[in-house]
């Protein structure tokens, strides 16, 4: 059984990641950029940690947070059996990490994860020596709460990395996993995204407030919160990058990220993450 994860970024996904592989007894080293980062990626983990425990989720955070540790070093990833890459959703950045990470994981059964929400995972695959052994692992925010893992194998991944990969987030870190075809979106984001833009631009075109349409999607659909709040969780910047990597792909113009959204991003408007999107958060 996998028992040595490495996760690379400590932002909310990769913290999330670490943190339902520690809560499920794995050995975890997660890497951040700088030190700054790091730290505050283990504060991160240490609230979200203590408030499972206030709420009866995990018996001891202190226990879980004995099996993380958060360093600089991407070095350390060499002995680890998983490798979840959770950075910036930029294809120039996470190819460059895989070439990295081919070259320091050491072992040539090791498989190398991503946590892209969009990118194809054969842009990934090709940059290594392994392709066989790279596959899409896409989880949810937040992670300790969102049952779904989304398996993304590309052409050249093994059946064996598949299996063993569904093995891990199913019967050990105990998500559901859907299997999705190598295509930009994947599964959920290809349905989610052009429904997320759409509200966007009937925002943007004054057709109804951010609060209406909201609202009108929570109560007239049975949806747990609206597009517009969604895209704020999610973060305006990711909103953007899986819009214009959908677009690349398919040239569908649904895909296509509304003005209204270029622009928020560019303010740095970035939703919860930034205090402030579609909606202002203390």
């Amino acid at each position: 059984m996998t028992e040595k994860i490495g996760v690379v970024g400590c932002g909310l996904m990769g913290a999330g990641v670490a943190e339902v592989c520690a809560r499920a007894g794995l050995d975890v080293v997660v890497v951040e950029s700088t030190e700054g980062a790091a730290q505050a990626g283990l504060s991160r983990l240490r609230k979200s940690l203590e408030r499972a425990e206030s709420r009866g989720k995990i018996v001891s955070s202190s226990e879980v947070l004995g099996r993380l540790a958060v360093v600089t070093d991407l070095g350390a990833l060499a002995d680890r059996e998983v490798v979840i890459e959770a950075i910036i959703e930029e294809e120039t950045a996470k190819t460059e990490l895989f070439r990295r990470l081919d070259a320091i994981v050491v072992s040539s059964s090791a498989i190398l994860a991503s946590n892209t929400s969009s990118i194809p995972i054969m842009k990934l695959g090709v940059v290594t020596s392994r392709p066989e052994n790279v596959i899409g692992m896409h989880f949810f925010n937040p992670v300790p709460v969102l049952k779904l893992v989304e398996l993304v194998p590309s052409l050249l991944t093994s059946t064996e990395t598949t299996e063993r990969t569904r093995a891990l987030a199913e019967d050990v870190l105990g998500k559901q996993a859907i299997n999705c075809q190598d295509r930009a979106g994947f599964v959920v984001n290809a349905l989610l995204v052009p429904f997320v833009l759409s509200a966007i631009r009937m925002l943007e075109s004054g057709f109804a407030t951010a609060e209406d349409i909201d609202k009108g999607l929570v109560l007239g659909a049975a949806h747990p919160q609206g597009p517009l709040a969604l895209a704020d969780l999610i973060g305006l910047d990711t909103t953007k990058a899986v819009a214009e990597s959908l677009y690349d792909e398919f040239k569908e113009p649904l895909y296509a990220a509304p003005p209204l959204l270029a622009r928020m991003v560019d303010a740095g408007l970035l939703g919860r993450k930034s205090g402030r999107g579609f909606y202002t958060y203390a």
